[in-house]
């Protein structure tokens, strides 16, 4: 199944959490950074406003919800942006993230639907449906695609490695940095590197007296 940027989870459960997966389009290899920029990098609470849309009211266990959330869509919206490089992986690392995090994943999800409907009554569906849009939107990394998807693809890489049940505490440890790549940054190769200058190469004049007559006038002429 293809998801579109702005697609957003309705009804979650670990078996439609498995069924986002989609399928990556053919693409070229391409270069990402030569030295890789170094983000702010340090544990975050899903309170803090550098996680995502603010929730006035919410408890400690639905910003929980609120982090992991975020660092689901930010990987979502990587694996869209970022298939331009395959060496990165972002869409099968996604893909296996639904399905190895599913029911921490489909947790988050109704703790969030509960918030909204707690908050917004009738209108919580919709209200979750405008977060879901400008969560991933707010993961629009234009300017800053290279590092962007650098980042989402060593994180990505991570939750694969964890043990299930431990989606949160990554979001907890990374969400700092992955925001922070969202800032464009040049690559440190051109700053860190002088340019070499070679001596030129001095080239002895021709010996035009070896050469044939006819060839040898239109050596001299040259000389």
């Amino acid at each position: 199944m293809r998801v579109s940027g702005r697609s957003v989870l309705k009804r979650a459960a670990p078996a439609v959490l498995a069924a986002l997966a989609f399928a990556a389009p053919a693409a070229a290899p391409a270069q990402i950074f030569l030295v890789p920029p170094v983000y702010p990098s340090a544990p975050i609470e899903g309170s803090d406003p550098l996680v995502g849309l603010p929730l006035p009211g919410a408890t400690p266990a639905e910003y929980r919800a609120h982090l992991l959330w975020n660092l689901r869509s930010g990987l979502n919206v990587a694996a869209l942006q970022c298939q331009f490089s395959p060496y990165l992986r972002t869409v099968p690392n996604y893909n296996a993230i639904l399905a190895h995090h599913n029911r921490e994943l489909a947790a988050a999800y109704t703790a969030l639907e509960g918030y909204f409907r707690r908050v917004g009554g009738r209108n919580g569906p919709r209200n979750f449906d405008l977060y879901s849009t400008q969560t991933y939107n707010g993961f629009s990394a234009f300017n800053a695609q290279f590092g962007f998807c650098q980042t989402a693809a060593r994180i990505g890489r991570e939750a694969l490695a964890i043990p299930k049940g431990q989606f949160g505490q990554l979001a907890t440890n990374r969400m700092r940095e992955f925001r922070s790549s969202l800032l464009p940054v040049p690559d440190g190769y051109n700053f860190t590197h002088v340019q070499v200058r070679l001596t030129p190469i001095a080239l002895s004049p021709r010996d035009c007296a070896s050469l044939p007559r006819n060839e040898r006038r239109d050596c001299e002429r040259q000389r």
